[in-house]
């Protein structure tokens, strides 16, 4: 529990002050990197490398396809035993009918609907998180929703503060930027933000646990490559040698380091619970057990697709502007854009992790 308390205040502090620091040391003003809502643009974006294009494209397919192959290759068991069934709850019918009126209402533009128009994500997100609690109730018979309650509903409140970090963080190197939101106060926007934001750690979390009830996403790698890390203190000063300038400097060079904004978190939780003697996200690798990166990893590209989609036609929405690779669209985002969703389902899963414990739940996996 120790490498909790210090991140609670390690992590805010670093994320907070290290990239102003880098915008200080340049004599830049900071009224913009606190502007609300967040409309004035000061980055200015490499343009379009095919070099940088296939080669970060080369690094992505080396990295995934040993796991690729290992789906491909895998012969499981004949009989894979059956989940205990339950019947689609009411509830499912209620969060699927949310979801699909709310994706008319935002991808269409009715007159009398216009007041609402900008605020149509939430209910989306909540027809989203329920469906899918409901999906995993039926297959598996546990679900969030139903039988972790009150973590299920603090997720919530954890994931508004979770995620204005990140928007923070973009502040530096304005990788997205959101347009339908001119006419928002600084109130309007950031309580309208806040509410928005709640349901990204639900969204992934639960999707998680859907996942991880098809025996056919788990078991290829339930015992695969055993990874047994040496000298562990080392390494997590190291993650955090390499986490922490990267923060200060991605407001230096956000052509170059941007995508330490989803990574540089990640990295310092790791380092710090590596210092503590403490599990992270990759101790069951000495096990060959990789569903625990593997799993949140892929929730978190699946949300990814649905954010994506969803934002597409809305009135409020976001666009990318990324260095580099900023060509070949799915939807609003670049297709490599979304290899950041995989890191970002890593932090996903150990913020959620901490929190659980902190609130008692130290068996959620």
């Amino acid at each position: 529990m120790k490498h909790i308390w210090i991140s609670m205040v390690f992590l805010p502090l670093l994320l907070i002050l290290l990239p102003l620091a880098g915008v200080i040391l340049q004599d830049r003003p900071l009224g913009a990197y606190l502007e609300f809502p967040p409309l004035t643009v000061y980055v200015q974006h490499a343009p379009f490398s095919l070099m940088a294009f296939l080669l970060l494209g080369l690094l992505l397919f080396s990295i995934l396809m040993p796991l690729i192959r290992r789906f491909l290759i895998y012969k499981g068991p004949a009989q894979v035993p059956l989940l205990p069934q339950k019947p689609f709850p009411w509830w499912g019918y209620a969060g699927f009918l949310l979801t699909a009126l709310s994706w008319l209402l935002a991808w269409t533009r009715f007159q009398w609907f216009i007041p609402m128009q900008p605020y149509t994500f939430f209910p989306l997100w909540l027809g989203f998180i329920i469906s899918v609690n409901s999906l995993t109730w039926t297959r598996s018979g546990r679900c969030l929703l139903v039988n972790r309650p009150r973590f299920f509903l603090a997720l919530f409140l954890l994931s508004s503060i979770f995620w204005w970090f990140f928007e923070y963080l973009n502040r530096f190197v304005q990788n997205w930027h959101y347009l339908g939101v001119e006419n928002f106060s600084t109130g309007q926007y950031v309580l309208h933000a806040s509410l928005c934001f709640s349901t990204v750690l639900p969204a992934v979390m639960s999707t998680k646990e859907f996942l991880a009830s098809f025996p056919r996403l788990t078991r290829p790698l339930q015992n695969w490559r055993r990874i047994t890390l040496h000298r562990p203190k080392m390494w997590g000063w190291l993650l955090l040698l390499l986490a922490a300038p990267s923060l200060g400097a991605i407001s230096i060079y956000p052509n170059f380091l941007f995508s330490m904004l989803w990574v540089a978190p990640f990295l310092i939780i790791t380092g710090i619970q590596l210092l503590c003697s403490e599990t992270t996200l990759f101790s069951d690798l000495q096990n060959g057990d990789w569903r625990m990166v593997w799993l949140p990893a892929l929730a978190a590209l699946f949300c990814g697709f649905f954010w994506e989609l969803w934002n597409v036609n809305s009135l409020a929405h976001w666009e990318y502007s990324v260095p580099f690779v900023q060509r070949f669209h799915i939807f609003e985002m670049p297709i490599l854009g979304y290899a950041g969703y995989l890191p970002f389902g890593l932090e996903c899963m150990v913020v959620s992790l901490m929190f659980g414990k902190v609130m008692g739940e130290e068996g959620y996996s």
